[in-house]
């Protein structure tokens, strides 16, 4: 299997590429990322691209892949609705557009968020514009494609997130993890990266995953 993974530098992402370079069904992993990792493995390579709306520019290298995990995002706040859109929609349009031209098969997995207004038409703007892109991404014609939710998500393997106030958080409640893992409505980095991957073996009717689906898809 060769995957396609974008925010890999976020810990979602991270996460993600940590079960996916683990995991012996996967033989090569894509990230394309602003700015390098800085790793080395034997299944990894790396596209650099200032501008991920140009993603079409780099087309040639994108075909034959089976799936792309979709973990770019960006936190709304501060953003007004057409900065939050450019980032957020715009960019996975261009590589939705891109993909299915290059590997109409694939699988394409979009991380969103619990909460999302899959509707497109309530009060809140970040779910709005969420939704939005769930519905592009998923009526788009690929294979398969899902749109993973997340809610409350425990960094493992040594991941941090890039925004300061959650690691702040993730401190304070570090004593409570094992108590937080035990229960449905919590998931993990690593399950999330397993849950990715098991979807392109396990096809789900479900195609809105929020963590008690993410972590059900992990454990097959």
């Amino acid at each position: 299997m060769k995957v396609i993974i974008t925010g890999s530098t976020g810990m979602v992402g991270k996460g993600v590429l940590y079960e996916s370079l683990e995991n012996d069904l996967i033989e090569k992993v894509l990230v394309i990322n602003r700015s390098s990792l800085g790793m080395n493995h034997e299944k990894l390579q790396e596209i650099i691209l200032s501008d991920l709306s140009q993603i079409d520019t780099v087309k040639d290298q994108l075909q034959g892949y089976d799936a792309c995990f979709f973990c770019l995002g960006i936190s709304v706040l501060g953003l007004n609705e057409d900065q939050y859109t450019k980032i957020t929609y715009d960019i996975t349009k261009a590589f939705v557009d891109t993909l299915y031209e290059s590997n109409p098969e694939m699988v394409f997995n979009y991380v969103s968020g619990t909460g999302t207004d899959s509707s497109e038409k309530g009060k809140t703007m970040w779910a709005r514009v969420k939704g939005r892109t769930e519905n592009m991404v998923l009526s788009k014609g690929f294979k398969d494609a899902y749109a993973f939710r997340p809610g409350m998500i425990i960094p493992e393997k040594g991941i941090r997130s890039r925004t300061g106030w959650y690691n702040a958080i993730y401190v304070i409640m570090r004593p409570f993890f094992p108590l937080f893992k035990k229960s449905n409505n919590v998931t993990t980095t690593t399950r999330i990266g397993d849950a990715m991957i098991n979807s392109v073996t396990h096809s789900q009717e479900l195609k809105h995953l929020e963590n008690p689906e993410i972590n059900l898809l992990a454990a097959k």
